[in-house]
């Protein structure tokens, strides 16, 4: 199974939110210091020929309060509380006079209030992750958008508190993740137990519906223009908003690039490829090393022992001490997504992997399959899995023909011989949309957003998850979009490069773009 758009996204952005670029500048024309302080007026916030009921949301005033956890702090601590608060969004942006949703928002207010420029919107990726969050995580962050910004997050459809999807039970997610039964269907088990539980709500779920809320979350806030830092998927919520709402567009930055102009099928594939690179580039890594690596000392062999291995576990699981066992499935699977964030992940899936491979040891390499599939020590697993699902298959749904499933496996197992082997189709149908019982008419397409603001899109050239070719696409779509490039593995960059950071302060804070063809090398 290959590595689901990460959501190892969240504990990587809690260190790079450490690691924010000190130093500030003034305020600019465009955003003037507390340029957001008083809500514009409400034509400003919404298109004047919004129906009655939906400019009620834009004109809704959040009732912020310190979210849980927040309320007992001293109030003589230099850092204010976390604030909380509810936004209200209509489910059906067709008919806004119907039922509403409760959208969970968190805030951390600019530690440098008299030099605030607005409010700078979140999305940490997935999808399926919460943005709240990865907002209250911003807390003991340092650095000029902590200073500039009130940094905000809100938990888009399907994730975290804003209309959660939790399918499957956790006896039921244990067998889904973990078997290497053939004829096991992931899709049709999936799809039978969301219907039943959020039929209602399906067609509701996808990016396009959450970047209207977006809007209306930047409308309530009291934002004329949208500023917006969005990662691995969060980029492609940004894109649908620029295409959404291209004149209310502030400044925004897309990081680790998920580009839908083909299918989901084939961006599977093209991010096969991408884990392969990395799948062959660790074992070759540890080959070399000289270091009693398990797989060999020949770095061109290495990654077909590993593969062999892996795949091995079909017919003979490791036993571990909690009395599971480690399958192949779930064995690719926590493999895979600890390369996602590359060389400085290696000592740990080494780690993991030398007791596996030395002595049938499965217990560490159990621990990293559970940390991809979102498995507490409890046996309780989040719902960002079915979250995930739920937003793709919204999205666009998935549904090739014979023919076209037969020239993309073709082609994976040309390309991706290792990674794709395990599962072939497991790995192009992720998630597997064709059971599902909600048809969206989202297509793919490339996103061209013409009239927006200048959008900045960042790609890593070794990105194992969002392959580099995806930001260049994105960039190039866009008509507005700049691409920075880091030179580099790891999946997303922020948090890789002190260069890309100083290139994202001084976009977000003074609206100063890098220049055409910028590089940035990684730390």
């Amino acid at each position: 199974m290959t590595p689901r758009l990460p959501r190892r996204a969240l504990p990587a952005l809690a260190a790079l939110l450490l690691a924010l670029p000190a130093g500030c500048s003034g305020p600019d024309e465009a955003h003037p210091a507390g340029a957001s302080a008083s809500r514009p007026p409400l034509a400003e916030r919404v298109s004047a020929d919004a129906s009655p009921a939906l400019r009620a949301y834009y004109d809704q005033r959040l009732d912020w309060a310190p979210c849980d956890g927040e309320a007992d702090q001293d109030a003589d601590q230099e850092e204010a509380a976390v604030q909380c608060a509810t936004l209200k969004a209509p489910l059906d942006y067709a008919d806004p006079g119907g039922r509403s949703i409760d959208v969970p928002v968190a805030k951390v207010p600019a530690a440098d209030p008299a030099h605030r420029i607005g409010s700078l919107l979140l999305n940490p990726g997935g999808p399926g992750n919460s943005g709240v969050t990865m907002a209250r995580n911003w807390k003991g962050s340092q650095g000029p958008l902590r200073d500039r910004f009130d940094v905000v997050g809100f938990d888009p459809r399907a994730a975290g508190g804003t209309l959660p999807v939790h399918c499957l039970d956790d006896r039921t997610r244990a067998q889904w993740t973990s078997t290497d039964d053939p004829a096991y269907d992931h899709g049709r088990t999936l799809a039978d137990a969301c219907e039943a539980k959020y039929a209602d709500v399906l067609p509701h779920l996808g990016t396009r519906d959450s970047a209207r809320d977006l809007d209306v979350l930047r409308g309530a806030l009291g934002d004329r223009k949208l500023d917006f830092l969005g990662y691995s998927y969060g980029t492609y919520l940004g894109a649908l908003y620029a295409e959404e709402f291209p004149d209310r567009t502030g400044r925004l930055v897309l990081d680790g690039a998920v580009e839908r102009s083909t299918d989901l099928m084939h961006l599977n594939g093209e991010q096969a490829v991408a884990t392969e690179a990395a799948f062959r580039a660790y074992a070759a890594g540890c080959a070399a090393d000289g270091d009693d690596c398990p797989l060999g000392s020949d770095p061109a062999a290495a990654a077909q022992r590993l593969a062999d291995f892996l795949d091995g576990l079909k017919d003979h699981p490791l036993p571990t001490r909690d009395g599971r066992t480690v399958t192949a499935a779930l064995a690719w699977t926590g493999v895979t997504d600890a390369l996602a964030d590359g060389r400085r992940n290696w000592p740990r899936l080494r780690a993991a992997l030398d007791p596996a491979l030395a002595r049938g040891d499965g217990d560490e390499l159990l621990k990293l399959a559970d940390a991809a599939t979102g498995r507490d020590e409890d046996g309780h697993y989040d719902t960002a899995a079915d979250a995930y699902a739920a937003i793709h298959c919204a999205d666009a749904p998935l549904a090739p023909t014979d023919a076209d499933l037969r020239a993309a496996l073709a082609t994976l197992a040309d390309r991706a011989p290792l990674i794709s082997r395990h599962d072939t189709r497991v790995t192009l149908l992720d998630p597997d949309c064709r059971p599902w019982p909600y048809r969206s008419t989202e297509r793919p397409h490339t996103v061209t957003a013409p009239g927006s603001a200048p959008i900045l899109v960042i790609g890593g050239t070794e990105d194992p998850v969002t392959p580099y070719p995806w930001a260049q696409r994105m960039a190039a779509g866009l008509q507005h979009g700049v691409l920075l490039t880091r030179d580099g593995d790891g999946h997303m960059s922020w948090d890789r490069s002190g260069c890309v950071r100083d290139a994202v302060a001084a976009f977000l804070v003074d609206g100063v773009l890098p220049a055409a063809g910028t590089h940035c090398a990684s730390d």
